[in-house]
């Protein structure tokens, strides 16, 4: 607190001086106006004297009369020049002091910029460094750190969530090439509940944060509201729109209660509007879902759809969180019949950081903070395979007009994630793995004869850092959202 107290004096105390500086500045060109003003004036009565200096010599008829005026005239030049000598005196002292405000001034200027610099997290200017460490962790631990020269260019990638608050500073250079709004139908971006610019941040953000994949063209659709909710046919308008964009990969950070018939069959119009996206070649990616403990026995729909790509969450020492959702892969009939899934199938497929995950915030008071959840697993992975899609374009949608390369990625991801210690197989928590996009992109090269060796080079770590995912209460039998847990830094 006392901390607080000093910093607030500190950055008063320039403000003031760049404020005296100001008015210092203000004054030293009024004061040059005057003294333009007074040196008109003096010459024009030189001129007038020495006007009437001739005159009354060529009119004069005495000697006497003549060394009068001659003396009335010096006198009067006297009087000007001993006016205009007092004049510049106090024009060089009004300068002299002019530019030593306006010098102070400079200096306070660029006191104070340095002092915010070194103390812009303080401010709120720059995340805390605890969060760009956690940020670099996760990084690690994914293997992003690990790739060069990739950062999304090409790759149209879709987020349905709350919006985007394109105000964030982190958000300002980002390629924002579409947007619809299902809820209210605004035509500006906004989000009045702050979901979608966490995830979107995780994705784009430029600036204190990193984003996976920054140079993405990104389309946004808003399909939840302030209160954190949607409805199944709302969300669904949203992933058709997101196809109609022509958009390469469909990021969820949602999820709810499976559709009535569960692997069978279908009613459910957001689990419809999934799989015809996928079947155009779009990479769906959705989120496990937040029951740990309490899990309802399976994940979150439409994470539960077969080849939508389903994310569970990791903490950044590479253990499961602990809320993330669990898979039933060997089927039930009941409360809602679900098939046995085979590989590569099993849900959920991988997981990716989700717990206290650096994201972006929407109150200008604190810009950054975290948040723990399978929706920031999910916005991972999807800015991931983003990365996968740039370095492989045969697995972009425009060269794939069906599921094909859906299927092969799904079969990659299988077999080149990260399994904890002792784990051989598809295991219904820890999934297939940790996501790693380096080992990923790896596995596609290493199978191409003419790949050149040390294309992509690796590595491993981990980090943490927020709590969210919107368990969209979508039907009667949607499970109800845990709290939002999206915080700011203490």
């Amino acid at each position: 607190m006392i901390w607080g107290v000093i910093l607030e004096i500190f950055i008063w105390f320039f403000v003031e001086i760049i404020l005296f500086g100001i008015w210092a500045i203000i004054m030293a060109i009024y004061n040059a106006f005057i003294w333009i003003i007074n040196l008109f004036k003096n010459l024009f009565l030189s001129i007038f004297s020495e006007i009437s200096e001739k005159n009354e010599e060529k009119y004069s008829d005495s000697e006497t009369s003549d060394e009068l005026i001659y003396i009335d005239g010096k006198h009067t030049v006297n009087v000007i020049n001993a006016s205009k000598t007092r004049d510049e005196d106090v024009f060089k002292l009004l300068v002299g002091f002019s530019v030593t405000l306006v010098s102070a001034f400079l200096l306070a200027v660029v006191l104070l910029w340095l002092f915010i610099t070194m103390n812009g997290e303080a401010f709120g200017f720059n995340p805390p460094q605890s969060l760009v460490t956690w940020e670099d962790e996760y990084r690690d631990i994914t293997g992003i750190n690990e790739i060069d020269g990739l950062d999304g260019t090409g790759i149209s990638l879709c987020i349905v969530d709350s919006g985007i608050d394109t105000s964030h500073p982190d958000l300002k250079n980002i390629n924002l090439m579409g947007w619809n709004d299902v809820i209210n139908s605004s035509p500006n971006p906004y989000d009045d509940d702050g979901h979608g610019t966490a995830m979107a941040g995780i994705i784009v953000a430029d600036g204190g944060l990193n984003g996976i994949a920054k140079n993405v063209d990104l389309y946004v659709a808003k399909a939840i509201n302030s209160d954190g909710s949607g409805t199944d046919d709302g969300i669904a308008e949203a992933v058709d729109w997101c196809v109609s964009q022509d958009s390469d990969i469909v990021s969820l950070s949602l999820g709810g209660g499976q559709g009535i018939g569960g692997d069978l069959f279908t009613t459910d119009s957001l689990e419809i509007a999934v799989e015809n996206a996928i079947e155009q070649g779009v990479y769906v990616v959705a989120a496990a879902g937040n029951d740990g403990e309490d899990d309802d026995g399976d994940v979150s729909s439409p994470g539960s759809v077969e080849n939508v790509i389903c994310v569970g969450g990791v903490t950044r020492l590479g253990n499961l969180w602990s809320g993330s959702s669990e898979g039933d892969n060997n089927g039930r009939l009941w409360p809602n019949p679900i098939l046995p899934r085979n590989d590569p199938d099993k849900k959920p497929e991988i997981i990716a950081p989700g717990l206290e995950v650096p994201v972006l915030m929407t109150d200008s008071d604190s810009w950054w903070g975290w948040s723990s959840g399978t929706s920031a697993s999910t916005a991972w992975v999807s800015g991931g395979l983003a990365l996968f899609l740039q370095e492989n374009p045969d697995f972009q949608r425009n060269s794939n007009s069906d599921e094909t390369k859906i299927e092969e990625i799904k079969i990659l991801l299988s077999e080149n994630s990260q399994m904890k210690d002792g784990q051989s197989q598809h295991d219904d928590n820890f999934g297939y793995g940790i996501f790693r996009i380096d080992t990923l992109i790896q596995a596609v090269n290493s199978s191409s004869s003419d790949t050149e060796e040390g294309l992509v080079k690796r590595n491993i770590n981990i980090e943490r850092n927020i709590f969210d995912i919107f368990q969209v209460e979508r039907r009667i039998t949607a499970s109800v959202p845990p709290d939002n847990s999206m915080n700011a830094i203490e």
